[in-house]
């Protein structure tokens, strides 16, 4: 045994030398980039220009160019730019390594503002360069602070495409996970004055686990208007509003809905899709994309904007969706032209035609030729609408595929839809049903075009949530099965609808009783008058119009350990909804239990992750600091009082113990300091001072302040003596322990056992250095 477990350990090393020497696809040795029957089926299609096939499938077997997109909310990211281009870029461009030029980074083209970037390096060539390290972890640090996101180049394009504004109210169908989720959170936040726009991003995902990496990527970017709920896209509920004292119906103003797919247009970097792919993958997957989209398309408002996309290149998981969408819509929706909204972009027009193929090669044009036997696994929407005028009518030309040789990226489609009217079976429901209980209504949209005010009431029952458990089942979610024969449109679509009713008699018992995933704790509100907001509204004298009500918990009994703030439209459908819905996160933190704060007049410390949501309520216990006094702050673990320069230190001496809001205000007639304002939590101790920052959001300070960040490379950080860079280490490495690791705690279960008491502790327990 023991002559094998070495063998066995020889063997994993020689794989990972292999590995480490292979550069990009590495691992993959065995994984031969050559699927005939991929190159058949995509040159039958003709979705490739002429000429150019051999390009397409010569840029598939390519390495996918590393992508990274500076976040566009925050106020910081013309610092980071700025410090991108003067600090990596110029040295990157004169770079040579093993005799080879290094490509500098370029921007996108066609993304907004220079905010996106690709680069051909890869990693064996960062390695080789301590230079092009220190930009590896400028990354990775930048990533994890959430000033940076690395992003496939095409992945960027459906937030783009959806306008979002800060009062669109959004839902996410497909969302993890998350990188576009970020990305429409960003724009929710383009104002930074507005601490809490109107709008809010519902992000949903079907499968438990992938939602807390959902919830991870949207910690980093601390916005109350983000919450994560998991539901089966395909019937996900319809979820209520208290809107002026009534009970509306919840549409929202835009729809991402970025199905699950195939993935053949992630071949370049996915390499095992080479191996594993064949034509039934899109036959299996077209039934549920439909159902999502309509699905989508039921919850947009009128004048709404849906963007569906697939990372697909298959017209069965692409045009084929959209048509049937289209055709069940009657009218209902429209194709909106983007050709124009994203100048420098290259794509495809959607194509009118496509053939369907099985695994076995067998060809087929039209349903008609469909033998009786595939027709269960074939069905009627995959094919192209024959019609002229009908296809004419659709505009499908107006659907975009990007192409993998074109602007050397990943290939994709997208496609952007506008609802005029309710979809038919929402209007006609309610009038062909009117005898119906209200279990049968409440599967309707309930649009408010849809009927009338006197109609209201039969659309929008009170009460019994387990309806809307069962949205999928009415004539909107099954699209798929037998519900796909053409049959005519209205009374068939009601009857068929009524029929279900009369065989089903409730929803899964697992949906109703949540059997599923693990347990949430509760979201629990806080009243106006709860005894917490007693010291916390003298300490931090907050402004008259704090929304104390948009303060949250998680627990309903014992000792408060965090406080939570949503914005008031999230708050609004959490009380209205929280029987009808899975939430797995929501809110940002501002405040957390400091069992030593008592004694000094609040037991509640500040939170750095909702400071810059909290801050503008706060009117006292804030002392404006300089450029200095930041640095001293970030590279100090408690530096004394007289460390300040004399205004901050002034300030600091006139201020009681307790937590204390830093804040810098940049000035423009100094444009070699940052031009953001800065606001870091931070504790004023009985003679010293200290900054209450992760690990990671202190590089990302110092960075913008012109100093030199590096970490050392694991085993070297014990020669650490008493150089100003290395003390600087010494003092990251230990706020990781106390703050960083609880405020990245992926999962945020909300139990609050790992940031609890550590950090209160800290001014009273640390020595003075």
């Amino acid at each position: 045994m023991g002559k094998r477990s070495r063998q066995r350990q020889k063997n994993q090393n020689a794989g990972r030398d292999n590995r480490d020497n292979a550069g990009w696809g590495a691992g993959y040795a065995d994984i031969v980039k050559e699927n005939k029957l991929f190159e058949h089926y995509y040159k039958e299609q003709g979705l490739v220009p002429e000429g150019e096939f051999t390009q397409f499938m010569e840029a598939m077997r390519e390495p996918l160019p590393a992508t990274i997109r500076i976040t566009g909310y925050k106020s910081h990211a013309k610092e980071i730019l700025h410090c991108l281009k003067d600090k990596y870029f110029k040295d990157i461009q004169e770079l040579e390594i093993d005799g080879q030029k290094i490509d500098a980074p370029q921007p996108l083209s066609w993304y907004p503002d220079e905010q996106a970037w690709h680069t051909n390096m890869s990693r064996k060539i960062i390695r080789k360069s301590p230079l092009l390290e220190k930009f590896h972890q400028f990354l990775v640090s930048e990533t994890e602070s959430g000033n940076i996101s690395r992003q496939e180049a095409v992945s960027m394009i459906p937030p783009l495409l959806l306008k979002i504004e800060p009062h669109h109210k959004i839902l996410d169908l497909c969302a993890a996970p998350g990188s576009k989720t970020a990305q429409l959170i960003e724009m929710l936040h383009s104002d930074m004055d507005v601490p809490f726009p109107e709008g809010f991003v519902i992000a949903n995902d079907v499968d438990n686990k992938r939602c807390y990496l959902l919830v991870h990527q949207a910690k980093r970017l601390n916005s109350p208007c983000i919450m994560v709920v998991n539901h089966d896209a395909s019937c996900i509920p319809t979820l209520y509003i208290d809107s002026e004292g009534k009970r509306d119906v919840l549409f929202y103003d835009r729809v991402l809905c970025d199905v699950p797919c195939s993935g053949d247009g992630t071949m370049r970097k996915n390499i095992d899709v080479w191996k594993k792919w064949t034509t039934s993958n899109s036959l299996h997957l077209h039934g549920l994309q439909l159902r999502i989209a309509v699905r989508g398309i039921e919850q947009l408002a009128v004048g709404g904007r849906m963007v569906y996309s697939t990372c697909s290149l298959n017209p069965i998981e692409d045009e084929a969706v959209i048509a049937a969408l289209l055709e069940k819509s009657e009218g209902a929706l429209e194709l909106a032209d983007a050709s124009a909204d994203l100048p420098g972009l290259k794509w495809m027009p959607g194509v009118t035609s496509w053939k369907l193929m099985t695994k076995e090669g067998q060809w087929y044009s039209d349903w008609s030729e469909v033998p009786s036997g595939r027709r269960t696994q074939i069905r009627p929407t995959m094919f192209p609408p024959k019609d002229p005028a009908k296809v004419a009518s659709m505009h499908l030309e107006r659907c975009m595929r990007i192409l993998p040789h074109h602007q050397n990226t990943g290939g994709f489609f997208v496609a952007v839809l506008v609802k005029k009217a309710p979809m038919p079976w929402n209007k006609r429901f309610p009038k062909l049903r009117k005898d119906v209980s209200s279990r049968s209504a409440a599967q309707t949209e309930g649009s408010p075009a849809a009927s009338s005010p006197a109609d209201a009431p039969c659309l929008l029952p009170e009460g019994s949530p387990e309806e809307e458990e069962e949205e999928g089942g009415g004539p909107a979610g099954k699209v798929d099965g037998e519900a796909e024969q053409e049959a005519p449109p209205g009374a068939s679509v009601a009857q068929e609808a009524g029929a279900k009713q009369d065989v089903v008699c409730g929803p899964p018992p697992s949906k109703k009783l949540r059997l599923f995933g693990y347990k949430e704790d509760p979201f629990v509100f806080l009243t106006e008058d709860d005894p917490v907001f007693t010291t916390i509204q003298s300490f931090y004298n907050l402004s008259p119009d704090f929304p104390k009500l948009n303060v949250l918990t998680r627990t309903h009994d014992g000792k408060k350990r965090h406080l939570y703030m949503v914005s008031k439209e999230l708050r609004n459908v959490l009380l209205n909804n929280s029987e009808r819905m899975k939430v797995i996160n929501t809110g940002v933190k501002v405040w957390s239990r400091n069992s030593d704060g008592e004694e000094f007049g609040c037991a509640f410390r500040l939170a750095q992750e909702g400071i810059y949501s909290l801050q503008p309520y706060i009117r006292s216990r804030i002392i404006r600091v300089s450029v200095e006094d930041i640095k001293v702050l970030l590279t100090q673990e408690n530096p004394f009082l007289s460390k300040l320069e004399n205004d901050a230190h002034t300030q600091a001496k006139q201020m009681g113990m307790g937590s204390i809001v830093l804040k810098y205000i940049p000035n423009p007639n100094n444009p070699t300091e940052p031009q953001c304002p800065i606001q870091l939590c931070g504790w004023r101790g009985k003679t010293s001072i200290r900054a209450f920052v992760p690990r990671n959001e202190r590089f990302h300070y110092l960075r913008m302040l012109g100093v030199e960040v590096f970490r050392d490379k694991p085993g070297q950080g014990q020669k650490r003596r008493d150089g100003e860079k290395e003390g600087k280490e010494g003092v990251e490495e230990e706020e990781v322990e106390e703050e960083g690791a609880a405020a990245e705690n992926e999962a945020e279960m909300e139990n609050g056992e790992e940031n609890g008491s550590s950090q209160p502790k800290t001014d009273s327990g640390n020595k003075e250095t």
